[in-house]
C-alpha cells in the first residue's frame, strides 16, 4: 500500500490536484483555506479584502504577539461590512477549487482554519470526511481526529481541551493517528520561523503512550524545530507544510 499524506494545503489547489499520483489513497490532514500567507502578503482572504499594506500591520502585530491590538485592528477594518457574510463567500470559492482537486479515494479531516459546517456541500463521491472517527486504508486503521485548541488567535475550528480529548478517546487503538495539531511536545511544537510554541494536544500525547500506534501523523506547524521523532514505538511526522512544498509526505507499507 502507498498512501500520500497532505497538511496545511490553504489554498493551494493545483497541487493538491497532483497529491494523489501514484498512490492508493490520499490522506488531507486539514487547513484547506488560505486566510492569510505569511510568506506572500498579496495572496489569501485577508488581503483581497484589504490589501497587502494591512496585511502586513496584521502580521507585524501577531508576530510580537500583540494580539489584542491586532484583533482591535482587524475589528476597524471590518466596521460596516458584513464580516461572516465576506469570508464565506470567499471560503465557499477556495472550498469549490479544493474539493474538486482531491482524487478519489481522499479521508480527511478538519484543521484549525476550517469551517466544518461548509465541507458536506463540496465532499463529493470518493472524498470521506472524518473526525473523531476511522476508516481502513489496506489492512490497517486509520484514525481521525480534526481542528485545533483554543489560542489567542481564535481561528475558525477550535475547541475545548476535554471536548478534544474526548475524541481522540473515542478513536481506541489504530494503527495511524491522523490529527491536524501535534502532540504536546516541545520538539514538535515549536515554529522556528515565527519563533513561537504552537498549541500541541496532551490528549494526543496520552493515546501514542496508551495505544502505541505504529504512526501519528500531524501538520499545523509550518516551519518546525523537529519534523520527526519517536514516542515509545511510534513514528511520530509533520508531513510537512503543503503550500509551500507541494509534495505529499509518502507512507508505504
Amino acid at each position: 500500500m502507498r498512501v500520500h499524506v497532505v497538511s496545511d494545503v490553504h489554498g493551494a489547489h493545483e497541487a493538491l490536484a497532483e497529491a494523489g499520483d501514484g498512490a492508493d489513497a490520499l490522506v488531507c490532514l486539514g487547513d484547506l483555506i488560505l486566510f492569510l500567507d505569511y510568506a506572500d502578503l498579496s495572496r489569501g482572504i485577508f488581503p483581497e479584502l484589504f490589501g497587502a499594506r494591512a496585511a502586513a500591520h496584521l502580521v507585524e502585530l501577531r508576530t510580537a504577539r500583540r494580539f489584542d491590538e491586532a484583533r482591535e485592528f482587524s475589528r476597524s477594518l471590518w466596521a460596516g461590512l458584513d464580516r461572516e457574510e465576506a469570508v464565506e463567500s470567499a471560503v465557499r470559492r477556495q472550498y469549490a477549487e479544493l474539493f474538486a482537486a482531491f482524487p478519489a479515494p481522499t479521508y480527511a479531516t478538519y484543521g484549525n482554519v476550517d469551517i466544518p459546517r461548509l465541507w458536506p456541500q463540496y465532499a463529493r463521491d470518493g472524498v470521506t470526511v472524518l473526525d473523531a472517527d476511522t476508516a481502513r486504508i489496506g489492512d490497517w486503521t486509520f484514525g481521525f481526529v480534526g481542528g485545533g485548541l483554543r489560542t489567542p488567535m481564535r481561528t475558525p475550528y477550535e475547541i475545548d481541551d476535554e471536548a478534544y480529548a474526548a475524541k481522540i478517546d473515542a478513536l481506541g487503538p489504530v494503527d495511524v493517528l491522523c490529527t491536524h495539531i501535534p502532540p504536546a511536545l516541545p520538539e514538535l511544537t515549536y515554529d522556528t520561523a515565527a519563533r513561537r510554541f504552537e498549541r500541541g494536544s496532551d490528549a494526543i500525547l496520552e493515546a501514542i503512550r496508551r495505544h502505541r500506534p505504529r504512526y501519528a501523523l500531524f501538520g499545523h506547524v509550518h516551519q518546525p524545530l523537529v519534523s520527526r521523532m519517536r514516542v515509545g514505538t511510534t513514528e511520530c511526522v509533520n508531513v510537512g507544510h503543503f503550500r509551500a512544498s507541494g509534495k505529499p509526505w509518502v507512507l508505504e507499507w
